[in-house]
């Protein structure tokens, strides 16, 4: 039998660790080759690693959330033949005692040790004095349920002053009356006061500790990341959606059924791929440690998706090759993958420009954050009934806020709003959308 050692290889994209997500085996389990044996997560996606070799786990370094390094031994296997670990070598042996060593003879030369002083005599502890324990505290008065204590006006002004419910305290006086020394005795005897404006209900104690790992943690790094290197420069404007919505709803009623549901987000990205050719450096990502801003030419819409695991940002790719269903269809696979923890690392990088969408929840207004070396996020909120001012006349329309962040260092202000003016034309004017 042989040892084999496990190490994590190079996982692409220049990573130098990954994080163990979970283990799929136990030491001790009999492991086929090609089994799965551990998922690892990197920056942009979870990878499973299957076994290299059948055989015996014997050995794992890391739980679930700890690091390992590429090329770090993560696994130990026992299996047939001679495997790729050498023996341990045996502990050396200390070397014998030299057989003829002189033992010199001290008994005529040595002077006799003194023998040892006594221990100096300790004096016996003083006895310890009995604690002296707490005075036990009264019971409560037995009372019929729903008896209202008696006091005198004075003795429930001190025990409102004190935070004492008199219901808790024992009266001596004629007829259960509560005096004045009954409430001295109740705090004297361990009573305990109630807090001012106390309910009298149960407070929560309990605090529950959560260890950040996993995806979460890679998504708080990455927020880190760009909120520490990049300056935001949020832009909000209202937008009318009411054509746009009449239009999706048609379509809606009328597709095959083939054809996936149009919600707003294919719009949206054809307003975006209509608009960027004019604004390039929003459709860019910024390297900026070697201070060059890569400008694409294909735009590749990150959509921003919540999952089990947290908020995940598959992209659809070269976004100004598809019309409104084939977006659609694309949304929705790319969203499916990431909630099933399948994307590859191709499908989950490389975007260019991010939308971010709460959706139903969407809010009134949202700062979203950048998708790091990306500089531009957009973010469509709620759509909502709202009166509005037309050609003089009140009216009820569908009005959406759009929100919006842009790197400051890349995208001068004045650019950002004019190409937010752009979509909003677009989209308050669907046509446009779909003209050349």
């Amino acid at each position: 039998m042989g040892r084999f050692v496990f190490k994590l290889p190079d996982l692409g994209e220049g990573t130098a660790e990954a994080e163990i997500v979970a283990w799929h085996v136990k030491v001790g389990d009999v492991v086929a080759e090609d089994a799965p044996l551990v998922d690892m997560l990197t920056d942009k996606a979870t990878v499973e690693m299957t076994s290299p070799v059948a055989g015996k786990l014997v050995e794992v370094n890391g739980a679930a959330g700890d690091m390992a390094a590429v090329g770090s031994a993560i696994a130990v296997f026992e299996v047939e033949g001679a495997g790729n670990a050498a023996a341990a070598p045996a502990a050396a042996a200390p070397p014998p005692p030299a057989a003829h060593a002189p033992v010199p003879d001290v008994s005529e030369t040595a002077e006799p040790a003194a023998p040892p002083p006594p221990p100096p005599t300790m004096a016996p502890p003083a006895p310890k004095a009995p604690a002296r324990e707490p005075p036990a505290a009264r019971a409560f008065p037995a009372r019929a349920e729903g008896e209202k204590p008696l006091a005198s006006p004075a003795v429930r002004r001190r025990a409102e002053d004190l935070g004492i419910k008199l219901g808790h305290v024992a009266g001596t006086g004629p007829a259960g009356r509560i005096t004045h020394e009954d409430l001295d005795g109740f705090i004297a005897s361990g009573g305990r006061a109630a807090a001012p404006g106390s309910s009298g209900l149960a407070r929560r104690t309990a605090v529950e500790e959560v260890k950040v790992i996993g995806m979460r943690r890679a998504i708080a790094r990455q927020m880190q990341e760009s909120k520490r290197r990049i300056p935001h420069f949020a832009y909000v404007e209202e937008i009318d959606m009411t054509e746009l919505e009449a239009l999706r709803v048609h379509l809606n009623a009328t597709k095959r059924a083939d054809q996936p549901k149009l919600t707003l987000l294919p719009f949206l990205m054809r307003a975006l791929v209509r608009v960027l050719p004019d604004y390039p450096q929003i459709n860019a990502r910024f390297d900026d440690e070697a201070g060059v801003v890569h400008r694409h030419a294909g735009v590749h819409v990150g959509i921003a998706t919540q999952t089990a695991n947290g908020l995940i940002v598959p992209v659809v790719r070269h976004a100004e090759s598809l019309d409104v269903w084939a977006a659609a269809a694309e949304v929705a696979r790319v969203a499916e993958i990431a909630r099933s923890g399948k994307g590859s690392k191709e499908e989950l990088s490389g975007s260019t420009i991010t939308i971010t969408s709460l959706g139903p929840l969407g809010g009134v207004v949202t700062t979203p954050v950048i998708n790091h070396p990306e500089v531009a996020i957009i973010g469509p909120n709620k759509i909502v009934d709202r009166p509005v001012v037309r050609d003089g006349q009140i009216a009820v329309r569908k009005m959406m806020n759009l929100s919006s962040s842009f790197d400051h260092r890349v995208v001068d202000g004045y650019d950002a709003a004019e190409f937010i003016q752009r979509v909003k034309a677009m989209l308050e004017h669907p046509a446009t959308l779909f003209m050349d």
